[in-house]
């Protein structure tokens, strides 16, 4: 298993940043490399909330449920499907206020398919990609909660 961790202070409150987050079909607005993210459930957060997550590129995409949600605290995305050679990935986020600022920090764990191949391709080349792709997705987020 590969682990990701990244973090980034937003001029926010942490409740402004744990509704975007928690907001499924927000996450086109939020990450420059998704086209759109449609909601996939009948709730539409919370507890087991789902999405379809369509890339950019327009061909890659994603399905994902929401598995541990405590507000203001801890927010899980556990993935379901997808068309990248991964068989197992979460997000972890979690919060910490700074003054008027809060710090969000993502914990990205995941398992790549095709064994040892897999584990090469990672250290090649995934692990890079879905560092830029977090580091992407986090600026957005800043950018679009301090507006």
């Amino acid at each position: 298993m590969s682990k990701l961790i990244n973090d980034i202070t937003i001029n926010a409150p942490i409740e402004k940043i744990w509704s975007i987050l928690t907001d499924l079909e927000l996450l086109g607005q939020t990450d420059p490399t998704v086209k759109k993210a449609t909601l996939i459930s009948e709730n539409k957060t919370g507890l087991n909330a789902k999405r379809k997550v369509l890339m950019l590129d327009g061909k890659n995409w994603f399905d994902e449920k929401i598995t541990v949600f405590k507000p203001n605290e801890e927010l899980v995305y556990q993935l379901t499907d997808c068309s990248f050679p991964i068989k197992g990935l979460k997000h972890t986020y979690s919060f910490q206020k700074n003054g008027n600022s809060t710090k969000v920090q993502q914990v990205m764990e995941y398992t790549v398919k095709y064994g040892i191949l897999g584990v090469l391709m990672d250290k090649m080349m995934i692990g890079k990609q879905f560092n830029s792709g977090i580091n992407k997705f986090l600026t957005g987020l800043k950018t679009y909660a301090e507006k």
